[in-house]
């Protein structure tokens, strides 16, 4: 594999460059202090204090294209990205709203059957939301509510230096038809295998097992592992070879897939046999792939070459790095 020709098609990915955009709107929203406001910028999702426990709180939105090419996965979708991000940071899903906004009914009602088979495959229910009826396009955003133990929480600002870097996927999926980007590992799957993959994190944060961790989404693996190293304030570096994959896949573009169940976790290499063992348990293959380092740079590696995918000195992916997140939301 020529590795600089990875790296281009790994920057150029649009699931890591339209993440650019966040950075620019960050500044936008007044840096008001709350005491119970844990963590918000550059997390999956917003960490708020509630007694012993947290309330965590996210939103996602489905690309325009995927609403063209497949309705019903797009509210398939808008369901499953929102439950990822409350399992990345080790919570269980709570409730979820929507907003739909419409143009014709026979779109919106493949959306909405997408969204329903979401809503049974998880458990997690949808308890109200908003309706735009007379839009010139259709679209689909979800807002979610999860909650997990205060000390339970699995933040992607705080990796640390000489962590193992695991990937974690469930290689038993498929790329639906006209959609090579989306790994789907949940639709056809017995809904309880489903439940269990969705709350491995929250075991794994409960046993505090893991320093960091992050949902595979758009971006793909490594351009995930790159928004948790940017957020982190570290670099890393990968073995390419050590990356789960299933057979029968261009490896290039199963590294920039989303991943229906797929996380990323740095942790202390004492804990690492432990976590692969967890998420075997729920039918996810998981390897240590490489290991965080200082500096700012992450690396990946394959037999003699190396090359440099991404320099936090340099550029930006979200733009969240840890010198941006307010020391009120550190973790110490």
């Amino acid at each position: 594999m020529d590795l600089e020709a990875l790296v281009s098609e790994i920057r150029g990915h649009p699931g890591v460059t339209r993440k650019r955009t966040i950075s620019g709107v960050l500044q936008f929203f007044p840096d008001i202090y709350r005491t119970n406001i844990l963590a918000s910028w550059g997390e999956d999702a917003a960490v708020i204090d509630f007694g012993d426990s947290v309330l965590l709180l996210a939103a996602d939105g489905i690309m325009e294209p995927l609403m063209k090419t497949n309705p019903y996965f797009a509210g398939y979708y808008s369901v499953l990205v929102n439950i990822n991000d409350i399992s990345a940071m080790g919570g269980i899903p709570l409730a979820m709203v929507d907003v739909i906004s419409m143009k014709e009914e026979k779109i919106c009602a493949q959306v909405m059957k997408g969204v329903e088979a979401a809503v049974r495959k998880s458990g997690v229910p949808v308890v109200g939301g908003h309706t735009h009826p007379d839009c010139d396009y259709h679209a689909i955003d979800v807002a979610i509510l999860g909650t997990a133990a205060k000390g339970d929480v699995i933040y992607s600002h705080t990796a640390e230096e000489g962590d193992d870097i695991i990937f974690a996927m469930d290689l038993e999926g498929y790329f639906p038809e006209r959609l090579p980007y989306a790994w789907d590992t949940t639709s056809r799957k017995d809904d309880d295998l489903v439940r269990r993959q969705m709350l491995v994190m929250n075991e794994i944060g409960k046993r505090r097992l893991v320093n960091s961790g992050k949902d595979m989404s758009n971006p793909g693996s490594l351009g995930t592992l790159g928004m948790l190293l940017e957020t982190s304030g570290l670099g890393g570096i990968v073995d390419l070879d050590l990356v789960p994959r299933p057979g029968g896949v261009d490896f290039v573009q199963w590294l920039k897939a989303y991943q229906g169940c797929g996380f990323v976790v740095t942790a202390p290499p004492r804990n690492s046999e432990e976590i692969i063992r967890m998420f075997k348990a729920v039918q996810a293959e998981a390897a240590v792939v490489g290991t965080v380092s200082g500096g700012s740079k992450l690396v990946i590696h394959q037999a003699n070459e190396k090359a440099v995918l991404f320099d936090f000195d340099k550029e930006i992916i979200t733009g969240c790095k840890r010198s941006k997140v307010p020391a009120s939301f550190r973790r110490s």
